[in-house]
């Protein structure tokens, strides 16, 4: 995926290319593991990443932990975080220009790309519809051994073509004794 987005943008150097340990210019905060940047070739994803680390270096630089004007503080943080929000927003208006560009000079790509999507989705739901059904199998298993566990003998119906009758007859009172 990384070297399918190599070359996208102006001036973007592989990765690697940038000195590691060189400590950053003026202006530029540094985290470690991170590559500075070199002067003059910025690029979206640059001004992304900066702004990104703007956002984290005011939330935990010492200059805000030992202020006391909280106003500041909060403005601060908010202009960081409206910077990033900016920045993230053109780069993806940059992703959407590329990708309707795309769906001009190439429709059937797309086509196949939405195909594939619907596939997936499809799959998915199907797996989810598999998982729910051997839920459902399951409870009403579970159900029926609750239920035939309940069940008393006489509440079964005897076997043979007067059941019924039988059935009936035995919720019948006894029938009183004749005086012979």
């Amino acid at each position: 995926m990384a070297s399918s987005i190599n070359g996208i943008f102006p001036g973007q150097q592989p990765p690697g290319a940038h000195p590691v340990g060189v400590p950053p210019g003026p202006a530029q905060p540094s985290f470690p593991g991170t590559v500075p940047r070199v002067q003059g070739s910025n690029t979206l994803v640059d001004e992304l990443e900066a702004s990104f680390e703007a956002c984290f270096s005011s939330l935990v630089s010492q200059d805000y932990v030992n202020g006391t004007d909280q106003e500041e503080i909060r403005t601060g943080v908010d202009q960081c975080i409206q910077k990033f929000l900016d920045v993230a927003r053109q780069t993806e208006c940059f992703f959407l220009q590329k990708r309707l560009q795309l769906s001009v000079q190439k429709p059937e790509q797309v086509l196949k790309e939405d195909v594939s999507d619907l596939r997936n989705e499809l799959q998915r739901k199907e797996l989810l519809v598999q998982k729910h059904l051997a839920k459902l199998h399951h409870w009403q298993q579970v159900l029926e051994d609750v239920s035939s566990q309940h069940r008393k003998p006489t509440d079964l119906p005897p076997p043979g073509p007067l059941a019924f009758l039988e059935q009936a007859s035995a919720s019948l009172p006894p029938a009183p004794l004749k005086p012979s």
